[in-house]
């Protein structure tokens, strides 16, 4: 029994998967039970399970200190009219500026999809060969080899998330909530065209409109195209007449506007700990 599970056709299977192969084939030796103690009492149940050893993946730690240097997509799922239809949100945002700088609405996942947006996306933006960073998770799409060879033809570097681990694609994560709960997001859409009606209008609000915590309280578009020293200094002004008129409302010191966005991490290097004497 041992040779058995030990032969080449069964030594990547289970003990169940054994069991029920030899028993469709006429062939009974022993129980699976017996088949997990025979395994236990020769050390072969670890051996066995460790045929597979899942690679190493890396952390990804990307720094954007302006636009167009890292862009982050993803793929959401939006229900249909009926259940368990649905259509497929693509999002690419700019994690600097939080921008949505492409999008489209599709009734599939596909590479193909992702490439006529990705190279559209990438023409209007007039992103120089070398500069850009795409990040991504490792869905279908984003792993797939059409991708991979769209962005080495395009001079774009490509990263991924680790598997399983969604705070290595923290911007897309934060922005697909933002969709989700605004209050006029349906539980359902009418139709394809209906979704990207909706769609349309969000991201005209999303990145002329919504003041955005992370970018100091900044409209994406303000923060995309350059404007921030000139609202900083706006609002600063602001501030100063409201500090002059009625100094003792301030009772600390005087006001500040939020700060301006330097720069923007996935995954920041952690900062060595002090050593205290």
């Amino acid at each position: 029994m041992l040779a058995l599970l030990r032969a080449p056709r069964f030594i990547d299977l289970a003990p169940a998967e054994v069991y029920a192969t030899l028993l469709d084939e006429g062939v009974y030796h022993c129980s699976i039970r017996t088949m997990y103690r025979l395994l236990a009492e020769h050390d072969a149940v670890r051996e066995r399970r460790d045929q597979f050893r899942h690679p190493a993946y890396r952390k990804p730690e990307l720094l954007a200190k302006a636009p167009n240097e890292v862009w982050s997509w993803d793929i959401t799922k939006l229900m249909g009219p009926m259940k368990w239809s649905y259509y497929y949100l693509y999002v690419i945002l700019d994690i600097f500026s939080r921008r949505v700088v492409g999008w489209c609405v599709a009734d599939a996942e596909s590479a193909a999809l992702f490439k006529a947006l990705f190279e559209e996306t990438l023409a209007k933006n007039a992103v120089p060969p070398g500069q850009l960073t795409l990040h991504a998770d490792r869905g279908g799409p984003m792993k797939a080899k059409a991708t991979a060879l769209l962005l080495a033809d395009l001079g774009v570097t490509k990263s991924h998330s680790r598997p399983h681990t969604s705070n290595d694609n923290p911007f897309s994560e934060a922005h697909f909530k933002t969709l989700k709960y605004q209050p006029q997001f349906p539980k359902r859409f009418g139709g394809i065209e209906d979704a990207r009606a909706f769609c349309r209008d969000f991201f005209t609000w999303y990145n002329r409109d919504h003041h955005h915590a992370g970018i100091g309280l900044m409209t994406p578009d303000q923060v995309h195209y350059g404007q921030t020293d000139a609202v900083h200094a706006a609002r600063q002004e602001t501030l100063d007449r409201a500090y002059h008129r009625n100094p003792e409302r301030f009772v600390c010191k005087a006001p500040e506007p939020p700060a301006k966005p330097i720069e923007a991490w996935i995954n920041p290097p952690q900062k060595p700990e002090s050593i205290q004497a």
